[in-house]
């Protein structure tokens, strides 16, 4: 294992000890990481009590398809926006038994960039589903470094965000 895969690793062990221990369950809506933060997460024995799933949607089309993201809103905004990263983490909830999604659209390159969207430009959507609704957080990044860089920056990152959720247990 390589010290930056003994990283994530760590971060991936502490976010499911998070989620295990507020009786939460994540589901992930990956496209630029590909599933690298679902594979992270499985790779932890046990994270079947608090992993459900994860859907990679690296098309357009597997985006609306899989996870109903508006066609309208890749159209007018871009599949690297703050409107598409929240529909993919609310269709990702809608369609499993998690309570909480992580989604991940963002621009790997070397190629895809278009103006104002550099290569690196990354969207998170942090979504945790709530008793009448589902509330979001939306954060922009702009890495550095080549594709491989930019993706692992985006995995760790969406492990950190993932890291960070208050330590709320549901009642019994």
């Amino acid at each position: 294992m390589t010290p930056t895969d003994s990283v994530l690793a760590a971060l991936a062990r502490e976010v499911g000890l998070r989620l295990h221990e507020s009786r939460r369950r994540l589901v992930t809506a990956e496209s630029c990481t590909g599933g690298w933060i679902a594979k992270l997460c499985t790779d932890i024995a046990g994270s079947s009590e608090w992993f459900d799933c994860g859907f990679v949607c690296y098309s357009n089309a597997a985006k609306v398809r899989d996870l109903d993201v508006p066609a309208r809103v890749i159209e007018t905004e871009g599949a690297v926006s703050e409107p598409v990263v929240r529909a993919m983490a609310e269709g990702a909830l809608e369609r499993t038994d998690a309570n909480v999604a992580i989604a991940v659209s963002g621009i790997a390159g070397p190629g895809g960039a278009v103006p104002g969207k550099p290569v690196g430009t990354v969207w998170f959507a942090l979504a945790q589903k709530g008793a009448d609704r589902i509330e979001f957080q939306g954060h922009l990044i702009q890495f550095e470094g080549n594709r491989d860089a930019v993706r692992r920056h985006a995995v760790e990152y969406a492990l950190n965000l993932l890291r960070a959720l208050p330590a709320v247990v549901e009642p019994v």
